[in-house]
């Protein structure tokens, strides 16, 4: 039986009505009723305040940056270098450590091929883990598949913790980087990257971190982490989709080679050669998305404007209750179960396939994701083709969980 009035609302120590008011999408009616948005990990909601941010810029700032002098211009730029410093006094960087990127895919890749690659030889070892997202995989393998390498993953346990000895066992003279996820996006296991990269760095080994689902719950300080390369996209933390960042170590750009070229990459160009412009823009060719990057430190703004803790509290509240909502569900099993885990809850039940799952939620309005989250070797790992995913973001509530409780329990009617 359904018994949503077992468990306490979370408490909150800020005002969920009034966050949820800064989002006008949370007002959009889904079959009929409200929507219920729990697919935070793949995509975030957009406050106000960004949404003014975007339109602001295209109404009142829109040019192209640098070079040109008329007025337009030198707003767009001042609005665009300044969100550069705004995202690097949020990861704690210096400005010329943070190139733009599209997201954290491309700022992956061009570690991979702009950094990594030059530095490969035949059996030389790439070490991820058995958690990656497929973007921290296959930019990996494409580098090594050139030069003779290979990509090694460590294991995880049947928690969907990383297994830190036989990790630390797997680190050699052969491994030339480090990759690793600092929050899990199928599971929720917040590994620990300071501990790693403390490991790495004491056999000259470097590290990149992919931040794509922690910057927007926990807090990051690359300097006190000391990582080679941390990368993030905006739209997992309330920013526009198609933009994000690389944070890298300036000794790290100052030696590598451009990815991409043309724009404002270069410093001169002749047809007998040409030379780069300083870092970061060297790794930043073509026409850059200045609304992006403007957004994005809107978005940051938010963020501190509530608190990174503040949130973090929230979100784990709604995890312990929406933990203990879903163990009432018979034949639903719970796949990630690592302690201090993130607000992610991958569930996978007995009676029905992840998929319609998903499609039933959807008649009530809550909005999940279903699949293998670009995770496959992961759930290979657990012999399971899918998970269905409800990861928490701060504007969610115990009302949400609730519903998605009450929603499988009618998935659990109509299947069993």
């Amino acid at each position: 039986m359904n018994q949503p009035q077992r468990f306490a609302p979370a408490k909150v120590d800020f005002d969920l009505t009034a966050i949820r008011a800064d989002f006008p999408i949370l007002r959009e009616p889904v079959r009929g009723g409200r929507l219920v948005y729990l697919d935070n990990a793949a995509t975030t909601q957009k406050p106000e305040t960004v949404l003014h941010a975007l339109d602001g810029y295209y109404r009142h700032q829109n040019a192209n940056v640098h070079r040109a002098v008329h007025d337009l211009a030198e707003r767009a730029t001042t609005a665009y270098e300044s969100a550069r410093d705004r995202i690097a006094a949020f990861l704690k960087a210096t400005r010329e450590e943070i190139v733009f990127t599209r997201g954290t895919t491309e700022a992956i890749n061009l570690v991979a091929y702009s950094f990594l690659q030059p530095r490969l030889q035949p059996g030389d070892e790439i070490l991820l883990t058995g958690m990656e997202h497929h973007s921290n995989i296959v930019p990996w393998q494409l580098v090594a598949a050139r030069s003779g390498a290979r990509v090694v993953p460590a294991p995880i346990t049947d928690r969907g913790e990383l297994d830190v000895d036989a990790w630390r066992a797997l680190l050699s003279a052969r491994t030339k980087l480090v990759a690793v996820v600092h929050v899990s996006n199928t599971l929720g296991t917040i590994n620990p990257i300071a501990e790693l990269i403390r490991e790495a760095h004491a056999r000259g080994i470097p590290v990149l971190v992919d931040g794509a689902q922690a910057i927007a719950h926990v807090p990051v300080d690359v300097k006190a982490l000391d990582v080679d390369f941390y990368a993030c996209s905006a739209h997992k933390a309330y920013g526009p989709t198609g933009f994000g960042a690389l944070y890298a170590k300036r000794a790290h750009l100052e030696a590598m080679q451009p990815w991409h070229g043309g724009g404002d990459m270069i410093r001169t160009v002749a047809f007998e050669g040409s030379t780069w412009n300083d870092v970061p823009y060297k790794f930043e060719a073509g026409t850059p998305d200045m609304s992006g990057a403007i957004g994005f430190a809107a978005a940051l703004d938010y963020i501190d404007s509530i608190g990174l803790d503040a949130i973090a509290a929230h979100e784990h509240r709604l995890l312990e209750e929406g933990t203990q909502r879903l163990s009432t569900i018979e034949g639903l099993r719970i796949v990630g179960t690592a302690p201090g885990k993130g607000a992610i809850l991958s569930f996978v039940m007995d009676c029905a396939h992840p998929q319609d799952i998903g499609t039933i939620l959807d008649q009530d309005g809550v909005a999940v994701r279903t699949g293998h989250h670009c995770t496959m070797p992961l759930m290979q790992r657990f012999g399971i083709p899918a998970t269905v995913r409800a990861s928490l973001a701060v504007y969610n509530g115990s009302d949400d969980l609730e519903q998605l409780e009450r929603s499988l329990a009618k998935v659990r009617r109509l299947f069993a």
